[in-house]
Formats: structure tokens, sequence, C-alpha cells
């Protein structure tokens, strides 16, 4: 990307594409499926896994788990613990948590994309606005977005499980804003008022929240209304 470029940063979970009960809900299908035994809840699980991944550390690197093996090897302890938690034993909750990690990767189950997401995306395109996805998320999200259908306005995929920093780190974003070339305009796109808005605004960037009512400049009701309001804008600094 040369330097006069324009760039939309979007988040991906939440802002583009959602699964239907988070993480909790992966593990709850699969408990569901291979130990329906169990005595779990989504609200349990949810409980469980609090606090747990890798966002919810924000302030620290985690470079040396840059390799998706490395960063799911990080996470089982996590995973392992709230599929025990359900009353499964640890050996199977063991066997289990690979289970978890195929289900919540295939796109081609459960995901789904919201339905402005795309044409959003090609508005902001057709605009002359180059779509580039960073999002705090698993080191499958290139394939994820592949299966959802929208690679095709997307030109850039940046997950945080591959560059080992999380939003709203400064580093999440000066990694990818470099690897883009410092585009002259920019903004972030996301539904999170702190990892995405004010993480943004911290480095310069302005940023629009999204789906969500919360403290911001800058609201949009859904990814459309995002796109018309960065299109029309002359800004893109802070």
């Amino acid at each position: 990307m040369t330097k006069d470029s324009r760039v939309v940063f979007w988040d991906f979970d939440g802002t583009l594409a959602w699964r239907p009960g988070g993480w909790a809900g992966c593990l709850l299908e699969v408990l569901d499926e291979h130990a329906p035994e169990h005595d779990g809840t989504l609200e349990q699980i949810n409980f469980s896994m609090q606090g747990g991944f890798p966002w919810d550390r924000h302030n620290d690197s985690h470079a040396d788990l840059s390799s998706g093996d490395a960063w799911w090897n990080a996470l089982s302890p996590l995973l392992v613990k709230a599929i025990e938690d359900t009353g499964v034993e640890r050996r199977r909750a063991e066997e289990l948590a690979p289970v978890v990690r195929h289900r919540f990767t295939d796109g081609s189950r459960v995901w789904q994309a919201f339905e402005d997401s795309l044409p959003a995306l090609a508005a902001t395109a057709g605009a002359g606005w180059r779509n580039v996805i960073l999002s705090n998320h698993v080191p499958e999200l290139p394939t994820l977005v592949i299966q959802l259908g929208l690679n095709d306005v997307v030109e850039i995929v940046f997950t945080s499980a591959s560059f080992g920093y999380e939003k709203p780190h400064p580093e999440a974003f000066r990694h990818a804003l470099e690897i883009c070339g410092q585009p002259s305009e920019r903004w972030m796109v996301g539904d999170n008022p702190i990892a995405d808005v004010e993480g943004a605004e911290a480095v310069g960037m302005p940023a629009v929240l999204v789906r969500r009512e919360g403290k911001a400049r800058y609201t949009a009701s859904d990814a459309i209304a995002a796109a018309f309001l960065i299109t029309r804008s002359t800004r893109g600094v802070a």
C-alpha cells in the first residue's frame, strides 16, 4: 500500500460477523455433542472463561505465541478448565479442547456475516478506500474471512494471534499502519468502545463505534452507516 492510500480498519467479531453464543456457545455445542452428560450452561461457561483470553491481558505482548499451534496450546488450559467445570472429567476435557478449536474456526458452521457487512465493505472499496481487518482473534481468522465470503473486498487480515498484540495496545495499531504503508487517511470501525475506539484514537486514528451505544465521537447503527460516514468525510486523521 502506498503512503497516500486511504484505509478503513475493520474489527471482525461483533462488527463484520458474529458467532451465536461466542466462545461459550462453541463449548456448549461440543459438550452437547461429545459429552451430553455434562451439566454446564452458557452462563456458567462464560463465567469459567472470564478473564482468561489474551485480549483480557492487552497490556502484555505475546509475540512468542504467534504461531497457530503455540497460541492454541497456551489457550488450552482455559478450555480444559471450562469443560471440567461442567462436570466432565479432566482426561475427557483434554480430549475435547482440540475439538473446540476445530469447531470455533470452522466458518461453514454457525459463524455468520452481518447482512450489511458485504455491502458496507463494497461501498468503501468503491469509494477508493482499502478495507483491512484488524481484530483480536484466533490465528485462523484469514480463513474465516474467506469462508464468510468477505475476502474479495478485504485486502489484508490482521489477527492479534499472529503478531502478538491485542487492541487497544498501541502496537496493534502501529503494526497494522506500518504494514499498510502509513496511510494518510485512516479510520477504525468496531463495536468495542475501548479496544477499537479508544485504542485507535490513542494513536491518532478516528474511530466509529458501530452496532452499540457508548461514549464515542463517531457512532453508527450498522456497518453501512459507518461506511457512509467515512466515505463522506474529508478528515481521515484525528
